[in-house]
């Protein structure tokens, strides 16, 4: 799993390549349909201990053969010295896979990816060698989504879209609108999607917001929605293994079958009453 908000602005492609469809729509470049996208190796070192990685390669594969590379870079600021670096990223990795290379750089604010534009000239007084005209998500082009049902269809682009319109002012009903495309998704979109929000927003009040979002049992009152379920599974845990935590600091011994019982519960309310009792009782038998 991703651990930083840079990670999760390049990883998302890895993980969810149904996102580059849409992207490359935002771009104004033709995505091959039905190409296939595979995972390569960040690593562009040739002379160890020369270390240089771009953030995310993908191989990007359509039926007739016809592929090329995306380079994937995720940039928090402006930074001179990139311009070197993008310049052997695209010519070692083109060169290595014998592959047309494009960058794409995902910015998070708008002077960045205004500067991220380019293009970035290299060469000796007036002639110019190199030219690198990188491909750039930011603010000015990711759409903002507030919509549930077109959330719904697109979880990724939506997620991408929460995550860099962060400090926007509508980041409260992008996030609102993902979390009920989440209500109805399933439990292995819940998960990833919950999880890596929480990481991409950073240290915002958007994070705080989606926290709130996730933290609401009742979010969606009495409609068995995930979001719903996946909570009141996660406050039954919690209340288990209070029950069991209280028994134990007691000295109260409990029989492997009590504590599955226990463990194995999902009813809050009956727990709670399990935990009252665990407070007084002179065995496990008398908690139930």
């Amino acid at each position: 799993m991703v651990t930083s908000p840079h990670e999760t602005s390049h990883r998302i492609f890895q993980d969810r390549p149904e996102l580059l469809p849409p992207v490359f729509e935002i771009l104004g470049v033709p995505l091959p349909r039905k190409a296939t996208v595979e995972v390569i190796s960040p690593d562009a070192t040739e002379i160890r201990p020369l270390e240089r990685r771009v953030d995310s390669v993908l191989r990007v594969e359509p039926p007739d053969g016809d592929g090329f590379l995306l380079t994937i870079e995720a940039q928090g600021r402006k930074d001179r010295e990139k311009a070197s670096s993008w310049t052997y990223y695209l010519g070692y990795l083109g060169a290595k896979y014998d592959l047309p290379v494009l960058l794409l750089v995902v910015c998070k604010d708008r002077a960045t990816a205004r500067w991220a534009a380019g293009p970035f000239r290299g060469g000796y007084g007036t002639w110019t060698s190199i030219v690198i005209h990188p491909l750039v998500l930011g603010p000015d082009n990711v759409p903002v989504i507030t919509d549930a049902a077109e959330a719904s269809r697109n979880l990724a682009m939506t997620a991408f879209s929460a995550m860099t319109h962060g400090t926007h002012q509508q980041a409260p009903a992008i996030l609102e609108a993902l979390a009920q495309a989440l209500g109805t998704a399933d439990q292995a979109s819940f998960k990833y999607y919950s999880e890596i929000m929480e990481i991409g927003l950073g240290n915002t009040p958007a994070r705080d917001t989606w926290r709130k979002l996730m933290a609401v049992g009742t979010y969606f009152p009495g409609r068995g929605t995930l979001v719903e379920e996946t909570f009141l599974e996660g406050k039954a845990e919690g209340k288990a293994e209070s029950i069991l935590a209280v028994l134990a600091a007691r000295g109260i011994d409990v029989p492997e079958d009590d504590a599955r019982r226990i463990a194995e519960c999902t009813d809050t309310r009956t727990l709670d009453l399990w935990l009252q009792r665990a407070v007084t009782a002179a065995s496990a038998a008398e908690v139930f």
